[in-house]
């Protein structure tokens, strides 16, 4: 077993076991996946543990074989956030006997929505109130509250009713109630003839942008094979481009530098002037070339 929250996890919405399960995989991967898919959840699932599990095969064997498991849609890894902990991640493996797309392990690691079946789960029961709620949303509160700050923007109760949808926009933007009030009272002329129609020209006018909302993310997906974090996009088959491809991602030394013409030019002239004083070349020492001189 791995430490408490960490090693094997099972996929929600499995179908059943059978003896069919893993016929579509090559004798090694099948006999892995079937020890695997009998493993509790938590247990270790490092090629080092599945290796001293059987004796049929050993670390390299059943590394390749996990990463076999990975393309054919049957696991994946990931480092988890641990709920309510900012700094602690745990490093799990998500099974499925079920064989997945991509599509689906993204859905479902990324989302949290794994596409089961809800049936014969019954409607959560309705509340039923004797009398309508009274209109108490963050929105109409935010709009009663400007005649307190400022009487030119006094509001009725049927005025807040009828600007509350915009108000709520402004708040579901991320406007907190004491920006919007500032921003609505802010520069108001002399006299607001108008509270509800001036308040509405300003409500339209003065709309924030959408600002995105981006939770912190809880799950990374890593590559089943050199367990490096990437975009689920970029896992084809739970494998990232360079294992792949097999490539190591090294770049080509660059060739060395070569001479300029104009240093070539001036070497050679100063070959030609040495053999027009008649002297032989053999006493006169040639000229160094040196690489410092190229561009």
């Amino acid at each position: 077993m791995a430490a408490p929250g960490y090693g094997k996890q099972s996929a929600p919405g499995q179908l059943p076991a059978g003896a069919n399960d893993f016929t579509h995989l090559p004798a090694r991967e099948a006999y892995l996946a079937s020890l695997i898919d009998h493993l509790p959840d938590g247990a270790a699932m490092d090629a080092k543990t599945l290796a001293a599990l059987q004796p049929h095969y050993g670390q390299m064997a059943v590394r390749t074989a996990l990463n076999t498991l990975s393309t054919a849609g049957h696991l994946r890894r990931v480092r988890e956030r641990v709920s309510g902990d900012q700094c602690r991640w745990v490093f799990r493996t998500y099974f499925s006997r079920t064989p997945r797309s991509d599509a689906w392990w993204a859905r479902f690691l990324v989302t949290g929505e794994a596409g089961e079946s809800t049936e014969n789960a019954p409607d959560p029961p309705k509340e039923r109130s004797a009398s309508p709620a009274p209109p108490t949303s963050p929105a109409y509160a935010a709009l009663a509250g400007l005649g307190l700050a400022d009487a030119r923007l006094a509001l009725s109760a049927a005025d807040c009713e009828a600007l509350e949808p915009l108000a709520a926009e402004w708040l579901a933007r991320g406007t907190p109630p004491a920006l919007f009030t500032a921003t609505l009272i802010a520069g108001l002329p002399p006299a607001v003839h108008s509270p509800a129609g001036f308040t509405h020209r300003r409500l339209i006018d003065k709309m924030p942008p959408e600002r995105p909302v981006q939770e912190p993310a809880t799950r990374i997906l890593e590559c089943t094979d050199c367990r490096t974090p990437c975009r689920p996009h970029a896992l084809l088959g739970g494998l990232c481009r360079v294992c792949r491809t097999g490539t190591t991602g090294q770049r080509t030394p660059p060739p060395p530098p070569r001479l300029s013409p104009a240093v070539v030019r001036r070497h050679a002239a100063e070959v030609r002037r040495a053999m027009g004083d008649g002297n032989p070349v053999a006493q006169r020492p040639a000229p160094v070339l040196n690489w410092a001189d190229g561009p």
